[in-house]
């Protein structure tokens, strides 16, 4: 199948949900860009580029760097990983999806091909007209910024009794923390989505099938995906909606913002998750709670494990 915007192969076409083979299919194309993108990273940073923001790193071209490329080895490593990673988020001009190239706000309604469905914080989503998919654009911020992530802070017993070990307050992301958002989705079993392209102003285009959304102000605490294990509050604080742990691929992720407007019914009726605010889990942070440390090392085992050692779910 060809996606009919940019003419690339894909996995998503029409409303059929392609299946567990098609989700592994989906993940393991995730699992390589971001590959291919800490490639590109860790080849930047060895010649010196910067890579915090990251903006500049996902529309870079191996052709700008030829001249280089054949004077040094590293400017060499620093082309083929560009190259790399272009053949899987290639740059696609907004003018492909039908959107008008000399307009102020290009995007704006719409276009012929795309009807506008809605937006949010990190980006406006359009329904295609030709298969009904969901495709999101997501808009660059100030400072190279892109969507969204948490930072951590350590707390202290001092501030307070009630005080957590660790503060969570949600902050603007780089490109990498969308596109593990994006791989998070479907790790946890969410709507099948499709990293499309990156435009050349720096908007990330991702599809999704398309789901019946939930009343407005559901309450979806008990229908959360399994593998999200609820913290305990004296560990982490965040006012965000169901702050909770995910051990995916053995790695720790803090996940919030699983609320009624990021959940959908697919046609086979299963809640499935389409958007959510992520980072990695501040295990080095965590480590300086010999609780908190040891928590995690249980609940990774068990996820029903409480608080301390055979204690009940209560203690939470």
């Amino acid at each position: 199948m060809q996606d009919p915007f940019t003419g690339r192969p894909t996995l998503l076409r029409g409303g059929r949900d392609p299946g567990p083979a098609g989700q592994a299919a989906l993940q393991h194309d995730h699992q390589r860009r971001l590959e291919a993108f800490a490639r590109l990273g860790a080849a930047a940073q060895k010649v010196g580029i910067g890579t915090d923001p990251d903006d500049d790193l996902i529309l870079w071209e191996s052709d700008e760097l030829s001249l280089l490329a054949g004077a040094d080895a590293l400017w060499g490593e620093l082309a083929a990983a560009a190259a790399a990673f272009r053949a899987l988020v290639p740059i696609v001009p907004l003018g492909d999806f039908g959107f008008p190239a000399d307009d102020e706000d290009p995007m704006g309604e719409g276009s012929p091909r795309l009807r506008r469905i809605g937006s949010g914080v990190e980006a406006s989503a359009y329904q295609s007209v030709h298969d009904g998919l969901i495709y999101k654009f997501y808009l660059p911020r100030e400072e190279g910024r892109i969507g969204g992530t948490f930072a951590f802070t350590a707390r202290t017993r001092a501030e307070g009794p009630d005080t957590p070990a660790l503060q969570a307050d949600a902050c603007l992301g780089g490109y990498l923390d969308l596109l593990e958002k994006l791989a998070l989705i479907l790790a946890l079993d969410g709507m099948p989505t499709e990293v499309v392209a990156v435009t050349p102003e720096g908007v990330l285009v991702a599809k999704q099938l398309l789901g019946d959304r939930l009343p407005d102000g559901a309450d979806v605490s008990n229908s959360l995906p399994p593998a999200l294990i609820p913290i305990p509050a004296r560990f982490l604080r965040a006012h965000r909606d169901h702050p909770r742990l995910a051990f995916i691929g053995g790695r720790p992720w803090f996940i919030a913002d699983i609320h009624a407007k990021n959940l959908v019914r697919d046609p086979a009726g299963r809640l499935r998750v389409i958007d959510l605010l992520s980072a990695p889990f501040p295990s080095r942070l965590a480590a300086a709670d010999p609780l908190m440390q040891d928590w995690l090392e249980r609940v990774q085992g068990d996820p029903r494990a409480g608080l301390l050692p055979d204690s009940a779910d209560e203690d939470l």
